[in-house]
């Protein structure tokens, strides 16, 4: 609390204070004329909740601001303007104060004691009769701001029920858990997404377009929430259509970013990896809008996929893209993540990596996939500790399982393991 200071009180002051309308202003100045003045500056909380209090504070100048929540934010509570006062009601029943008050601007008050008030004030005629009807304004205001209060925490009921209906159907059109394809012997596919807050706009998806051509993809929406998960569901329902109708992941990623184009005002975009995969030959076709780059482990070894740059979708129509094809030999796991992954961060300047994601790709190359995904997990928690992501996190890992022969796994030939794959460094000179 602030000290007092001897600013001088002027008369204009003690006529414009709502408590001494209409009374004998001679016999008000000279039953306060000792009484200090307090200077309070912007964000001062002159009264806390269960601080005993036997003071009547005026408001001279500036505005005051009661309120039960947060006094970081004056603007939230119930106004107390110049004239008015504060602090009447533990005067009259001794009771600690019930809220906050804090100085919304810089204001000065004037300090009436409980004592001073009962033996000089209220005896003069229409002080008594003024306090009461200033309580019955307070009163007023009071109620309307708990009926105020009453109708925002409603709207964020709902809103907190519509939100969790968002997260259910956002969850329905992401693949499940586990396994995407136990009944098939040739591929193992799984998936996770974890958002950052009920709703996000990371995705992943991974279907059969026929019976031999696995389509997948992953991708990120910018930004977090509703709009990012709305332009999310677009983006999916999009590209399940454009994937029936082509082979091409670049020309299914020129279709999607003309169709995304349109009334994109918002200029929300997506960065987006998409791959079609001959699961009978290994034969992998792939294309890239801005995504990070797929790790390729087997065998103890990972390294990062050579893919094209591309540009981000949604932002310009017109847009060309850039197919490459390489082979996903029997026993290699493609492992496609998003950015909330490698640039989760535990501290300001300490990031999960692309190195440390590669590090565990490797470590886990060779159980199964789902095995792989929760091994990335439980890392990403012990490294985030009590840190939540500021950011969606996603990851899709697809293998093809190396088939035996004869009692023995077959090799992998020497010219299709990760080692002989381009390294994103390689890729970067190449385009």
């Amino acid at each position: 609390m602030t000290a007092a200071t001897s600013d001088a009180l002027h008369a204009a002051d003690v006529e414009a204070v709502t408590l001494f309308r209409g009374v004998d202003m001679t016999a008000v100045n000279e039953a306060i004329k000792d009484c200090p003045i307090r200077s309070l500056p912007a964000g001062a909380i002159l009264l806390e909740p269960g601080q005993a209090s036997d003071t009547i504070y005026l408001l001279l100048s500036g505005q005051l601001s009661a309120q039960l929540e947060d006094p970081a934010f004056p603007d939230r509570g119930i106004a107390i303007r110049s004239g008015e006062c504060v602090g009447e009601l533990s005067v009259i029943d001794g009771k600690p104060a019930s809220a906050y008050v804090v100085a919304g601007v810089e204001s000065r008050v004037l300090e009436l004691p409980g004592k001073l008030f009962w033996s000089r004030l209220a005896p003069i005629p229409g002080v008594s009769r003024n306090l009461l009807a200033a309580l019955t304004v307070r009163m007023r205001r009071s109620n309307e701001a708990v009926l105020e209060a009453q109708r925002r925490q409603l709207d964020l009921e709902h809103l907190r029920r519509e939100l969790q209906v968002a997260r259910q159907l956002q969850i329905n059109m992401i693949p499940p858990g586990g396994n995407l394809f136990p009944e098939r012997s040739d591929v193992e596919v799984a998936g996770m997404m974890n958002p950052a807050s009920e709703v996000g706009g990371d995705f992943f998806d991974a279907f059969f377009v026929d019976e031999r051509h696995l389509f997948l993809c992953v991708g990120d929406v910018s930004g977090h929430g509703i709009p990012a998960a709305l332009f999310m569901a677009r983006t999916m329902g999009l590209i399940r259509i454009a994937a029936m109708g082509t082979r091409g992941p670049d020309r299914l990623l020129e279709r999607l970013n003309e169709q995304l184009c349109i009334g994109n005002d918002t200029n929300i975009f997506v960065t987006l990896f998409c791959a079609f995969l001959d699961v009978a030959s290994g034969r992998l076709v792939y294309a890239n809008a801005g995504h990070p780059a797929p790790i390729v482990a087997h065998a103890g070894r990972a390294s990062s996929l050579a893919i094209p740059k591309g540009a981000l979708v949604g932002v310009m129509p017109g847009l060309r893209y850039e197919a490459k094809e390489g082979a996903l030999d029997e026993g290699v796991t493609l492992v496609c993540f998003t950015d909330g992954v490698t640039e989760a961060c535990s501290l300001p300047d300490r990031a999960f990596s692309a190195e440390r994601l590669v590090s565990i790709a490797a470590a886990h190359s060779e159980g199964s996939v789902e095995d792989l995904l929760e091994s990335v997990q439980r890392e990403l928690a012990r490294f985030l500790g009590d840190v939540p992501p500021a950011d969606d996190c996603t990851l899709l890992a697809l293998r093809r399982p190396a088939r035996r022969a004869m009692g023995s796994e077959r090799p992998l030939p020497k010219d299709q393991t990760p080692a002989a794959w381009p390294s994103r460094r390689e890729s970067d000179a190449a385009t």
